[in-house]
């Protein structure tokens, strides 16, 4: 019994440390972040000037929303796939109601995909991780 016991919870840290690690490969943006990380629209409001030195993907999700919840994983997959290449981030839409409001989301989720140079672009809605694969190589890597 008693081995039985160490063996589950043995199973079940290794779990949840996994889950940890890989809560890593994305990071969880406030407005303070964004700005110096992403843009500064309060110093530039009419020009977009991103401040990364990769392409970017922006997620903007909610805790509740189960279309989030599905993409999630995936998200997690490809920053691990393109981590030299490519840096994801996410972004609370009920924690950051302005980043939201600022670029207009309405439904989430909402993908924003940054170039290294050129405008970023949205797209709405849950997206697959072929989807996703064929934006990242055909408009980040190109």
């Amino acid at each position: 019994m008693r081995t039985k016991l160490l063996l589950a919870i043995l199973i079940l840290g290794t779990g949840l440390l996994s889950c940890k690690a890989q809560a890593k490969n994305t990071s969880e943006l406030t407005k303070k972040e964004f700005m110096q990380k992403i843009w500064n629209f309060e110093a530039s409001p009419k020009v977009f000037k991103y401040l990364g030195n990769k392409p970017a993907v922006v997620d903007f999700h909610a805790v509740w929303c189960g279309p989030c919840k599905k993409l999630n994983p995936i998200l997690e997959e490809l920053a691990i796939k393109y981590k030299d290449k490519v840096v994801f981030y996410k972004i609370d839409v009920d924690k950051e109601k302005e980043l939201a409001g600022g670029f207009g989301i309405q439904s989430i989720p909402t993908i924003m995909f940054i170039p290294k140079k050129g405008e970023p672009s949205l797209s709405a809605g849950f997206l697959s991780k072929e989807e996703l694969i064929k934006i990242i190589e055909g408009q980040l890597l190109k």
